[in-house]
């Protein structure tokens, strides 16, 4: 028998609300984004990899707007409140993927990661040409997550 379970629309949205919830601020220590080249490692529970370009781009109190419903896809929505810009790049060269982290009252562990670009990338970066020193600012960032079903 193969396994194919799949969450309502519903379901979705609060399963992402819980996701974001993580990187709103916790005892005074904001959400924080590194900037990485290269290809994201296979999951989040893995080692950074590639060289860090940015590690001061820092989430509002409150990292994201509540998620929505979507229906093309169906499953669930949430774009990132304003994110701080990192005013002097820690490293030269092209960004390949992000990585954010909430702080868990001891140290910072990555909750989401994924690929950054100027267009048609789950972070929206103004440049993915960094260098060092220069300002690295993200323009959007929005995470998707699927019902799993074809017809939510």
């Amino acid at each position: 028998m193969t396994a194919a379970p799949a969450c309502s629309q519903a379901a979705a949205e609060s399963a992402l609300n819980s996701i974001t919830a993580l990187l709103n601020i916790s005892n005074s220590n904001f959400g924080r984004i590194k900037i990485f080249t290269g290809s994201p490692p296979n999951s989040t529970e893995d080692a950074d990899v590639g060289s860090i370009l940015s590690v001061g781009m820092t989430l509002s109190s409150t990292a994201f707007a509540a998620a929505t419903a979507t229906t093309s896809p169906y499953g669930a929505t949430a774009t990132a409140n304003t994110v701080g810009n990192d005013a002097s790049a820690a490293g030269t060269g092209t960004a390949g993927y992000f990585r954010a982290y909430s702080y868990n009252g001891t140290t910072y562990v990555c909750v989401v990661q994924g690929n950054c670009g100027t267009s048609a990338a789950d972070m929206i970066l103004n440049t993915t040409s960094i260098v060092a020193g220069a300002t690295v600012e993200c323009t959007s960032w929005v995470i998707n997550l699927p019902s799993g079903g074809a017809t939510g």
